[in-house]
């Protein structure tokens, strides 16, 4: 795919239309300031909130995610990537500007929706560009609470109770989230469908709760769902691979609010402790990397993924939370912190992602895209 005389172009892929926007341009910091300059040669693109794509220079990049939560703005050069598999290269959109870098392999720091959920990973298929992470239907059913549970619970494989509705069904019962609650029994947690970082999560402990909850949930999404609230400890499973995906060792979240809230994750520094590898019986760790790759799989997901289990307290049962198929990917976050304790450093632990997307796509080439018309002709043998 490249030629011997160069280095491999990577595209760094960050930003986006998405309550995660800021989250993405932390993760792209951190694998900035970690990648192989020696190996890669690199392209930044950052997508500002209404979804305009730009190339960046590396001074630029810098200033604009030296915060806490960044914001990507006050940006010019406009890029595109035509949804056509002939250049691979960014097209500049102002007049007599010339053609931006072509790229050999992107790496999509993107979180949440309009970057995780499958919408750039189909433009990248269009374009035939080799991606980091999974393909397009991973990449849904990452991003996709209710339809993800529903999948892992016909495979028989354990996740919390929980009911889901649009928000039509809720306008046109105004009880059912009550009568949901009382299903369940409180506490518990309201979510929106397709989101993540823990964006417009609450936990309920008690009804008249609910409806700003909900009302919460339904700033991001028009799908939510209400889980019982489990009273349990937080693991989490890093997975590295493609048809041969591996898990790292397990990992154990302690937050020190009730729940492990975006406040906790991204503002208060002191809002959890991450606990590597996780407390866990030597059974316990290997049904935690058992059930993490069998998710993984079910999922069709691909590259890299982290799967987040909840093990109940009182009775030890272990169910699984959710895949997140782009996990934080900032230096201390729990996916590259689980790989280096399992022995795989951040650096390198790129390195490996690019190979498995390049390995990935050079599969993929393996596979006829039409069907010739002699064969339709061809004589019996």
């Amino acid at each position: 795919m490249v030629g011997s005389n160069r280095k491999p172009r990577v595209g760094i892929i960050f930003g986006g239309r998405s309550g995660e926007h800021q989250i993405s341009l932390l993760s792209a910091r951190s694998i900035v300031a970690a990648i192989d300059r020696s190996r890669y040669d690199i392209t930044l693109v950052g997508i500002d909130t209404s979804g305009r794509w730009h190339l960046l220079d590396q001074s630029t990049f810098e200033r604009l995610t030296a915060g806490a939560l960044p914001t990507l703005q006050g940006v010019d050069d406009e890029v595109l990537l035509p949804a056509t598999p002939t250049s691979r290269g960014l097209v500049r959109l102002a007049s007599g500007a010339g053609p931006a870098h072509s790229l050999d392999v992107i790496f999509p720091a993107l979180h949440g929706t309009f970057g995780e959920d499958g919408c750039v990973q189909g433009l990248l298929e269009l374009a035939d560009v080799a991606y980091v992470g999974s393909g397009v239907l991973g990449s849904a059913l990452g991003m996709d609470k209710v339809v993800q549970k529903r999948l892992l619970q016909a495979a028989g494989i354990p996740v919390v109770p929980f009911l889901a509705a649009t928000r039509t069904d809720l306008e046109q019962d105004p009880n059912l989230a009550v009568a949901w609650v009382e299903k369940l029994g409180l506490p518990v947690f309201v979510k929106p469908a397709n989101m993540g970082s823990s964006v417009g999560v609450s936990k309920v402990a008690a009804l008249d709760q609910l409806n700003a909850a909900v009302a919460e949930a339904l700033q991001y999404d028009n799908k939510i769902l209400i889980e019982e609230g489990l009273e349990a400890r937080e693991i989490e499973c890093a997975i590295l691979g493609n048809d041969l995906p591996e898990a790292s060792v397990p990992g154990e979240i302690c937050p020190n609010d009730e729940f492990y809230s975006y406040e906790a994750k991204y503002v208060d520094e002191h809002g959890a402790a991450l606990i590597i590898p996780a407390p866990l019986t030597d059974e316990q760790s290997a049904t935690v990397r058992e059930l993490a790759v069998r998710v993984f799989r079910e999922l069709d997901c691909a590259g890299m993924a982290r799967v987040d289990f909840l093990l109940e307290r009182k009775t030890g049962v272990l169910y699984v939370n959710e895949l997140n198929s782009i996990p934080g990917f900032t230096s201390i976050s729990m996916y590259p912190k689980l790989w280096e304790h399992s022995g795989l450093p951040y650096a390198e632990l790129i390195n490996k992602l690019i190979a498995l997307a390049i390995e990935r796509h050079d599969q993929k080439k393996r596979s006829h895209t039409a069907y010739a018309a002699d064969r339709l002709t061809r004589p019996e043998s």
